[in-house]
């Protein structure tokens, strides 16, 4: 496992620099690769983890309503204010990929 990081992080750390050579010297262009690299692995990371994190709340619902039909009215509603929560959270990291990517990541020039 450890070997077959070595040879993506070597490639990780290659793009960056290709993009500034691609620049022609211009001032800050270590910023904006490692911007776009963290928008992108940040936003995989969250909707990964959020999936897995609704995945398992929806596997515990219906378990439990499996359990207690009687209750099923009060878990549903519980579970669908778990899973918006849920969700909010891959909203916020889009967001701020966005911001990451729109300020210090891609210039249309």
């Amino acid at each position: 496992m450890r070997r077959s990081l070595i040879p993506v992080g070597a490639a990780v750390l290659a793009f960056p620099s290709s993009a500034f050579a691609a620049e022609g010297g211009a001032g800050g262009g270590w910023i904006g690769p490692f911007a776009v690299l963290a928008a992108g692995i940040g936003m995989a990371i969250a909707a990964g983890l959020c999936g897995l994190g609704q995945g398992r709340a929806v596997a515990s619902a219906v378990d439990a309503m499996a359990r207690q039909p009687g209750a099923a009215a009060r878990i549903q509603t519980a579970m669908i204010i778990g899973l918006a929560l849920i969700e909010s959270l891959a909203i916020y990291t889009l967001v701020i990929a966005l911001i990451l990517l729109f300020v210090k990541g891609i210039q249309f020039s």
